[in-house]
């Protein structure tokens, strides 16, 4: 009797397994399953899938021309191919999307996209008749045939059952601008050449980016103390990146690649070089990674630093200046960004205080440690003074970004101490100081302009000290390179103030012949030390660290002890 029930079990078993195997391929051609089943097989695409794409021209001199498509049928992507650099044109890419509950027969499904002046039905068909294969799918490919679009877009686009399931499917849609425009989306790729708009030849030019299949949370590592007890965090400050290849400014040698000097390859071949001679395990971006106004689309700018660092999976933590949303994001808008992206450990922070990206992120002990051994704050300075008549300059931390600080790294004291080291934290702004201005600092490293801190003092610097903060650094400053040692009322060490020194060829650099530089800060946690120097862009140094010293030693800050 238990034999039979068994056997009768296997055979009902078998039979599922067979009629579900049957079902989900007759599904994939034929839609053979209802639609709202459709939600719950591993093959779907949540939200919403592509049906057409176009591009609208319109030009202000014509009356007759719109860039506007009927709202309830087309989704425009506010982006103007031509940056609102043409002289009387605009384009814009339409795209309509339906949820895929919601298609009907009728309804095709783009599931390729590219650009270029040729037809690609052609050089498909010439490829079919090389190689004699038929689809799989039994001949239905044949019907699907790239379609012309404005601006050399061609687009193709399927009526099979099924074709929203396929990883085909094109989900998303996006404009990337510059001839040195990258992705760096999981899943999204840059289709083909760039958009024929006849446009001017200093508008950066336009592609079409799109994603096929589902959206992939973004991978986010733990940043974690190496085995040696070692940790390295690398800061990038002032990229000033643009939409393009931006222009350099003060750059030497003024001979330098034959007097052509293009910004931002420069600026990220210098950050690529450093990534792979010294392998961070953490870089901060410190503020005005965006250009400003030579960033009409900030979003192509972000991505052209994330892609390298990504590439190189190196996590990375980003903080804003006052250039990073004058472009076409806001500090909210670029944050949000900034969360979707794979590496990057940015976060908005809390909501009801003033700014975007007050944070903290921990740095784990060795090995399985749960125990953090490294805190690392980040905070909003924000950007100009709102009260220019009383306070001429830059905006300062508020009242409620300081209290949050302290709030926060006093509730992780207690946490802290579980770790069987001494735990260090530092912190990073893009503003400096008022402090910074002190001329009674001990310095290490070069002032080269005055430092342009805001007049009115919040008092971070004090509830630095008082919370244990061993270093503080920032950017802002461009050509300015220093560390300062700010000492308490007995004249003991309390507090490094550094700068990053400025990174980006598209920021200022024209006091006292300033070579670009990145500031470098090597842990020790077996020795609970801080090593910190810099590398510089070019020159004889190129190849060295440039004052090299300890800022950090027990856990404490301490006087330099130069060679």
């Amino acid at each position: 009797m238990t034999r039979r029930i068994v056997r009768t079990a296997v055979q009902v078993f078998t039979a599922a397994v067979f009629t579900f195997i049957v079902i989900f391929f007759l599904d994939r051609n034929f839609r053979v399953l209802p639609n709202a089943i459709h939600e719950y097989l591993p093959s779907h695409h949540a939200g919403l899938v592509i049906t057409d794409i176009t591009i609208t021209k319109c030009s202000s001199v014509n009356v007759f021309s719109s860039c506007k498509l009927d709202p309830a049928v087309w989704h425009r992507i506010e982006k103007d191919l031509y940056l609102g650099m043409g002289v009387f044109s605009s384009a814009y890419v339409h795209v309509r999307r339906t949820r895929e509950e919601d298609l009907t027969p009728d309804d095709k499904v783009v599931v390729g996209v590219t650009v270029g002046r040729l037809n690609p039905s052609v050089s498909a068909a010439n490829a079919a008749a090389k190689n004699k294969d038929k689809d799989k799918s039994g001949g239905a490919a044949a019907t699907e045939v790239w379609e012309s679009r404005p601006a050399g877009l061609w687009v193709k686009r399927s009526s099979r059952r099924g074709a929203s399931d396929s990883k085909n499917a094109v989900t998303a849609v996006d404009v990337i601008f510059g001839d040195d425009g990258v992705e760096a989306r999981d899943g999204w790729e840059i289709m083909g050449t760039p958009l024929s708009l006849d446009a001017r030849s200093k508008i950066p030019s336009a592609h079409i980016s799109i994603r096929k299949g589902e959206h992939k949370a973004p991978f986010k590592p733990v940043p974690r103390v190496g085995e040696n007890g070692r940790f390295k965090i690398m800061q990038l400050a002032d990229l000033h990146l643009s939409t393009g290849v931006g222009h350099c400014r003060d750059y030497l040698p003024v001979d330098w690649n034959g007097g052509k000097c293009e910004a931002d390859p420069r600026t990220l071949d210098f950050v690529t070089k450093i990534l792979e001679e010294e392998r961070p395990d953490l870089v901060v971006l410190s503020g005005d990674q965006v250009n400003g106004d030579t960033a009409p689309d900030a979003q192509s700018a972000i991505f052209k630093y994330a892609q390298i660092l990504i590439k190189h999976k190196i996590p990375y933590v980003e903080i804003f200046g006052n250039h990073d949303d004058e472009g076409s994001l806001s500090r909210a808008a670029t944050m949000d960004l900034l969360e979707t992206l794979p590496y990057s450990l940015s976060r908005a922070g809390p909501e009801d205080i003033d700014g975007v990206g007050n944070y903290y992120i921990e740095v784990l002990a060795r090995g399985g440690s749960g125990h953090s051994a490294i805190t690392v704050y980040l905070l909003d300075t924000h950007a100009y003074s709102p009260n220019e008549r009383k306070y001429k300059g830059y905006d300062w931390l508020k009242k409620n970004q300081v209290e949050w600080f302290q709030g926060t790294a006093q509730s992780l004291k207690k946490k802290h101490k579980e770790y069987t080291h001494h735990h260090m934290d530092v912190a990073f702004i893009h503003i400096p100081l008022p402090e910074y201005r002190d001329g009674n600092l001990t310095f290490v490293g070069d002032w080269k302009e005055p430092p342009t801190a805001p007049v009115f003092n919040s008092g971070f610097r004090d509830a630095l000290v008082e919370e244990g903060v061993a270093m503080v650094s920032c950017g802002h400053d461009h050509v300015n390179e220093y560390c300062g040692l700010s000492k308490d009322v007995d004249d003991k060490p309390a507090l490094w103030m550094c700068y990053g020194g400025a990174t980006g060829f598209g920021g200022y650099a024209g006091y006292g012949g300033y070579h670009r530089k990145i500031r470098v800060f090597d842990f020790d946690m077996n020795e609970a030390r801080i090593t910190t120097y810099k590398r510089v862009e070019f020159g004889e140094n190129m190849d060295k660290r440039i004052d090299e010293f300890i800022i950090v030693d027990a856990g404490k800050p301490v006087a330099p002890m130069m060679e």
